[in-house]
């Protein structure tokens, strides 16, 4: 992939997947995603010692919430700025359109009935896209809805964690903001634990 000069590159870890994959598949197969992050920085860390061209690299592996892929792309800093969400984001786009077809038949949730019955009620970002694209709005399928809203929940979750980190921009995002907190993370990963950042005896 450097040498070819690829314009990017998916590294998939355990817990990746599709709806059209196998259930054992996604649960129990492939090679965890922080072990998988760890050896992609080495390697990418050995090609850039060797001053090779770094491809651009996204990783995936059961990522779903915006915690995580903070995780993901402080693992795999400097060199991951890419983080890929599959089924989480399938699974928002089926559930907002499982909705909508219940708005529209008169069969939604109780769940739902304290927020309305009509598409722009249930749906808290409807009135962000109508902001943007006005009355095409109501032309937007619910399944688009749901699956926007929920990248759109990620993405402030995430820029609330950079925030916190004072990490205002992807660029800042380091290894050191992980902390590891069992001896196995420790290892795989190659960071110090709260026992080493503090100076205390590790217990193992």
């Amino acid at each position: 992939a450097s040498e070819a000069g690829v314009d990017l590159v998916t590294l998939d870890g355990a817990g990746g997947g599709t709806g059209h994959s196998p259930a054992k598949m996604m649960n129990e197969w492939g090679m965890p995603t922080v072990t998988l992050e760890a050896v992609v920085y080495r390697i990418l860390s050995g090609l850039e010692k060797a001053r090779k061209p770094l491809p651009p690299i996204a990783i995936a592996g059961g990522f779903a919430t915006e915690d995580q892929v903070y995780k993901g792309l402080a693992l795999g800093a400097p060199y991951v700025r890419l983080i890929a969400i599959g089924r989480a984001a399938m699974a928002a786009a089926s559930v907002g359109r499982q909705v909508g077809e219940a708005l529209r038949s008169g069969s939604a949730p109780k769940e739902y009935a304290r927020f309305g019955s009509r598409v722009d009620e249930v749906f808290a970002d409807f009135r962000v896209l109508k902001a943007e694209y006005g009355d095409e709005t109501l032309n937007i399928p619910t399944g688009a809805l749901g699956l926007y809203s929920y990248l759109n929940r990620v993405s402030i979750g995430l820029k609330q964690f950079m925030a916190l980190n004072r990490k205002f921009a992807l660029r800042h995002i380091e290894r050191e903001d992980v902390v590891p907190l069992t001896e196995i993370a420790a290892k795989t990963t190659g960071l110090p634990t709260y026992d080493e950042l503090l100076n205390l005896p590790c217990k193992w």
